[in-house]
């Protein structure tokens, strides 16, 4: 498998799984630009070193995919002088606060009832297809965004793994990245500094249980399986990406063309 280019992190202190896509091979032998498409988890925490960071990546669009839910929870992003902020909704596969209060009280019974016998891998599979299948709107406006003036972005959604995984994926097919690259990009949410700090209200004995936190786990990984299912969507519903991306989302050849133009050296 063709490696990716390396790169410095940062050590952000609030910010989750943060990261520059740059350096991912295409198919025709390019590279994805460095210093032009980023993805995180949510803002809210963002320290004031992490705010001047993020400021100097000369950010034209934050697109934040989180929903209420999770703005009541996390609070709102940090604010960025200049930068454009996008917020599209998208489909939490948690379904949003019940169950996080769920998991933050550690209800061990509810939680065996929906997670348990992978009914937990299984949400996570079924979600993912119904975002591609369901979300082309705020998919399009995205690519769109890209294709016109919305550079340098950054992606994020609460952990930056799932929905904003999925946005992210669909903007490297768009632009012609490695298959396996994607899936490895994807997989990168799963090292450990980059995982979702989960706060539980530590009111329940079961809360921090291996149990509890075996049903959770399907949740909190990035399985390949997940994002499998998502470009087999694609494939059953569109015939293929390029299908996809022009009868499903709009995107015209000339502005696929000029969405490399912007994102691919």
């Amino acid at each position: 498998m063709t490696q990716q280019v390396p790169s410095i992190e940062p050590e952000l202190t609030g910010v989750r799984n943060f990261r520059d896509v740059g350096g991912l091979p295409t198919v025709d032998g390019r590279r994805v630009r460095h210093g032009v498409l980023f993805r995180s988890g949510h803002l809210a925490h963002a320290t004031e070193g992490d705010a001047a960071f993020l400021a100097s990546l000369g950010l034209h669009t934050i697109f934040d995919f989180r929903n209420a839910a999770d703005k009541k929870l996390e609070g709102p992003d940090v604010e960025l002088p200049g930068v454009r902020n996008v917020n599209l909704p998208l489909t939490d596969p948690a379904d949003g606060a019940e169950f996080w209060k769920m998991v933050r009280d550690g209800d061990l019974e509810q939680l065996r009832t929906i997670l348990a016998d992978g009914r937990a891998a299984n949400r996570m599979i079924m979600s993912y297809r119904s975002i591609v299948k369901e979300r082309t709107t705020e998919h399009s406006q995205v690519l769109h965004a890209l294709a016109e003036d919305s550079v340098p972005a950054l992606m994020h959604c609460a952990a930056g793994k799932d929905r904003a995984g999925l946005s992210i994926a669909v903007t490297l097919l768009a632009l012609g990245v490695e298959r396996e690259a994607i899936v490895a990009d994807y997989l990168e949410s799963n090292a450990k500094h980059r995982r979702y700090k989960v706060h539980r209200n530590g009111s329940s004995a079961d809360a921090y249980s291996p149990e509890v936190m075996e049903l959770l786990s399907p949740l909190f990984e990035a399985r390949a399986e997940y994002l499998a299912a998502a470009i087999e969507t694609v494939e059953e519903t569109w015939g293929g990406v390029d299908a996809y991306l022009e009868r499903g989302l709009g995107i015209t050849p000339a502005a696929r063309e000029r969405l490399r133009e912007r994102l691919v050296d």
